[in-house]
């Protein structure tokens, strides 16, 4: 399988031989000189690795750091600066680096510590499931459809969680209202099942009024349909 790694460095020399420093027969990069770039590289495609330049001409690659992280993207990321304190080693692990590198730096030290990197990667169990055009992370509550974040709420994803983790086999209503409101509360209203499939139809299908995945099984209760 194809590694795809993605570089945001506008110094064009360093880029161009990066690049070709990194490029293989499983491994290929896709690069960017400006935020503004990254922002739709990111949408179109899912990498392996980030290597981010710090000083940008449109802001500061430790900024968008922080910024994908507080949107849950858990992408393994090396950082690359000129600036060499142990203060600024700091500030970009603590935003979320995987990895700082200080310019200058060799190449052959890079690609050790990119193969280091995708290596921690694989030996990690991957808590993504994708489905058709869904991404679903229930550990680090991260749902996208068609690339696209989606925003539920706990019970929502509960209820996906049960629904996709069984996909194929029809859920009795009784069964997703034991496993989704499991607070101890005494009482669920009857409608509340179906109140949050409606939403989760909302959020989730092109067409909620038909949806293709989150099918009713009338006089029993749902199935996440299995598209062959």
């Amino acid at each position: 399988m194809m590694e795809q790694i993605f570089l945001l460095e506008d110094d064009t020399t360093l880029s161009h031989g990066i690049t070709m420093a990194l490029c293989g027969t499983e491994r290929t990069v896709i690069s960017a000189s400006t935020i503004a770039q990254a922002q739709q590289k990111l949408l179109e495609t899912q990498f392996d690795l980030l290597i981010l330049d710090i000083n940008l001409p449109d802001g500061s690659g430790l900024e968008f750091l922080r910024t994908l992280r507080t949107q849950r993207v858990t992408t393994p990321t090396i950082l690359l600066t000129a600036n060499d304190l142990e203060l600024d080693e700091v500030t970009g692990l603590e935003a979320g680096a995987d990895d700082y590198i200080t310019k200058p730096f060799s190449l052959a030290v890079l690609r050790a510590r990119v193969s280091a990197q995708l290596r921690r990667r694989l030996m990690q169990p991957s808590t993504q499931m994708e489905i058709g055009p869904f991404m679903f992370d229930f550990e680090q509550m991260n749902f996208c459809r068609d690339g696209v974040t989606v925003e539920l709420s706990k019970t929502e994803q509960k209820l996906l969680r049960v629904l996709v983790e069984n996909r194929g086999y029809t859920i009795p209503r009784s069964t997703l209202v034991d496993r989704v409101w499991t607070d101890g509360a005494a009482f669920v209203e009857e409608n509340a099942l179906s109140v949050a499939v409606k939403r989760l139809r909302t959020k989730l299908e092109k067409d909620p009024t038909k949806p293709e995945y989150l099918k009713t099984i009338y006089g029993i209760g749902y199935t996440w349909a299995v598209k062959l």
